[in-house]
């Protein structure tokens, strides 16, 4: 409830909405993707503004084989866009390296912690830096994340981590919310499109314990 609350107090889809209209020309995007089926909709939606370089970088996803099932059907709905005529601008997909230690560094301490916690957001910042460090090192315009269409991810703590690391990094982040204007819905009609393999937990060993409880596709 208390992460529905703070979501509220800012909308940040308003406020991308903003950004999208004073756009004059394609700008560049370094985009932290989750999975494919969350950055269907992401995709669909951005690649009419900008030029977009999915980075695929997700060390919380604890077992090697579900890590490389992922990337690889966040590659093949890649391929399956940029064969798209007239949807936008091609999309390049950068894929960072698998290390789930530096997961476990992050979470040190907080193993305890209920999920959608404290451990969550060192997991948020663990990956939007990362993102944040190739978005200036390549010269990119902006950088963001899909994380923001889960209904289970609090949209207004990983905003708050982008803009922090925008301020270190000196690249603009690209607020957002991408559940709202039923970007959840279309991730869901499009993943059932293209036949995206659906996880049910978001990837490491905490969320894997739980994941027979929730309902499919809630990540």
């Amino acid at each position: 409830m208390e992460a529905q609350r703070s979501s509220n107090a800012r909308n940040y889809q308003k406020e991308l909405d903003r950004i999208l209209g004073q756009l004059t020309a394609p700008p560049r995007l370094m985009l932290h993707s989750c999975c494919a089926p969350c950055s269907s909709y992401v995709l669909e939606y951005l690649r009419r503004y900008f030029e977009i370089t999915v980075f695929y970088y997700n060390p919380n996803i604890s077992m090697e084989a579900e890590y490389r099932k992922r990337v690889a059907e966040q590659k093949r709905l890649i391929a399956a866009y940029n064969e798209m005529a007239d949807s936008g601008y091609p999309i390049a997909v950068v894929e960072g390296d698998y290390e789930p230690e530096a997961f476990y560094a992050a979470a040190k301490g907080l193993e305890q912690c209920p999920e959608g916690g404290e451990r969550c957001f060192a997991c948020y910042a663990l990956r939007l830096r990362k993102t944040a460090e190739l978005a200036r090192q390549s010269g990119q315009d902006y950088f963001a994340t899909t994380l923001t269409i889960s209904p289970l991810k609090n949209a207004a703590k990983l905003n708050e981590i982008g803009e922090r690391l925008a301020e270190e990094y000196q690249v603009p982040w690209l607020p957002s919310d991408f559940k709202k204007k039923n970007g959840y819905k279309r991730s869901i009609e499009l993943s059932a499109e293209y036949g995206l393999y659906r996880q049910n937990y978001c990837g490491c060993v905490y969320s894997v314990k739980r994941f027979s409880k929730r309902p499919k596709d809630a990540r």
